[in-house]
């Protein structure tokens, strides 16, 4: 029955070990400031611009915005990324989305 419960324990800890190492956020002091991109001709009717948009690079954030894309499914849409501010840690990014249709 210990030995049960031990591994049970153990498990437990492993799992939210492993979960909270996975979902950890970068958090930056200063905001990182988007370049400028010249937005190019839209290439189709279908096609929707991503503008600031950033990626997770190590401890940073790399610039990733600046690109026409296709949803992908018809009807989808973009929602844009945004900064979320943490007073106690800083800025971190919360990533964009394609959401689709609402019925």
């Amino acid at each position: 029955m210990k030995k049960t419960l031990f591994k049970i324990m153990l498990l437990s800890v492993i799992s939210f070990g492993a979960y909270f190492t996975s979902s950890a956020q970068i958090y930056v002091t200063v905001r990182p400031v988007a370049p400028v991109i010249v937005q190019t001709v839209r290439p189709s009717p279908a096609h929707v611009w991503i503008g600031e948009e950033w990626d997770e690079n190590g401890h940073e954030y790399k610039y990733s915005g600046g690109h026409w894309a296709t949803p992908p499914h018809p009807g989808d849409h973009w929602n844009g990324g945004h900064w979320n501010h943490d007073e106690h840690h800083g800025h971190s990014w919360v990533r964009g989305s394609w959401e689709g249709k609402k019925k």
